[in-house]
């Protein structure tokens, strides 16, 4: 479909949100909208179609993709007292990018069906970095129509697009899985690097020494010298929050419950994280993690 026969409205355009749309904008036609004006001014500066609410941005879009923080805000946007499921055209899709757990995603299909409304299940995976190149990890739960309707938008931003299967909350369930795994991983490289600086170790030496051998993990080698730069005066620049994985690793915690199986490992890294977020370091880059485990310095 070129830019003339097919629109996408995206909405919240945070971190995610902007260099999604701008990369969608390259192809296809994208209004978006945004709570905060400074990100609507940086949206019309990169070819994207500012809207003053929700309400206007969908109206007679094929696509809305969603870059929320939480199911409960899912749900407000949705059909909250500004909602817009019912100002959506029969036949068009809701595109959920966000990681926010399987539970009450049956809910939400079922009310959007109300509408003639699918909603396709692809939580991402990737960085602000590779949403904008196109290079996102996507995992897809969505009935085949609905996987067809969206497919302008996930072919964009996907360079790995699974289709896990038909329904939504396969994605999220999937998502839940690596989410495990990319919180383990961040807080065991936190701690290993902790360990090294206490052990006297160079601390750039050691990094590239464990990322050239079996320790290595795309973990280690993204978040490894972000880690080092959390003891920097204004810590490592904020790429992915760190209360981003108190929430995930929460969702995690959930899953696990709920199916009766025991998790000590994530259940662990959960805590770290925890701890973080009560020192203050909720909006600070996931590796200021290390500062939890090892705090800086005072004169």
């Amino acid at each position: 479909m070129t830019s003339t026969s097919y629109s996408v409205a995206v909405l919240g355009l945070g971190a995610m949100g902007l260099p999604m749309a701008t990369r969608l904008s390259s192809q296809l036609t994208v209004n978006g909208f945004d709570i905060a004006q400074p990100r609507l001014d940086l949206a019309a500066a990169a070819g994207i179609a500012p809207h003053d609410s929700a309400a206007s941005a969908v109206a007679g879009v094929d696509a809305v993709l969603l870059a929320v923080r939480n199911g409960e805000q899912l749900h407000d946007v949705l059909f909250g007292a500004n909602g817009i499921a019912d100002k959506l055209d029969e036949g068009a899709v809701v595109i959920l990018t966000s990681t926010v757990g399987t539970d009450g995603i049956a809910e939400v299909v079922a009310r959007l069906e109300q509408h003639s409304v699918e909603l396709v299940d692809a939580p991402l995976s990737g960085g602000p970095v590779r949403a904008g190149q196109g290079d996102l990890l996507i995992v897809v739960g969505a009935t085949p129509a609905a996987r067809e309707k969206a497919q302008p938008v996930l072919e964009l931003l996907a360079s790995t697009l699974t289709v896990v299967g038909d329904r939504p909350g396969d994605g999220q369930a999937l998502k839940t899985v690596n989410q495990l795994l990319c919180g383990v991983h961040i807080a065991a490289a936190a701690e290993a690097l902790a360990l090294a600086e206490r052990l006297g170790l160079d601390p750039e030496k050691t990094l590239e020494t464990l990322g050239a051998g079996a320790a290595g993990s795309f973990m280690l080698a993204n978040r490894g010298p972000r880690i080092l730069e959390a003891y920097d005066e204004d810590g490592a620049e904020v790429l992915s929050r760190l209360d981003i994985f108190v929430k995930d690793m929460g969702i995690v915690g959930k899953a696990s419950r709920s199916v009766g199986l025991p998790t000590p490992v994530a259940a662990a890294a959960e805590q770290l994280y925890l701890l973080g977020q009560a020192q203050g370091l909720g909006a600070s880059d996931d590796s200021a993690v290390i500062l939890a485990l090892a705090p800086k310095a005072t004169d």
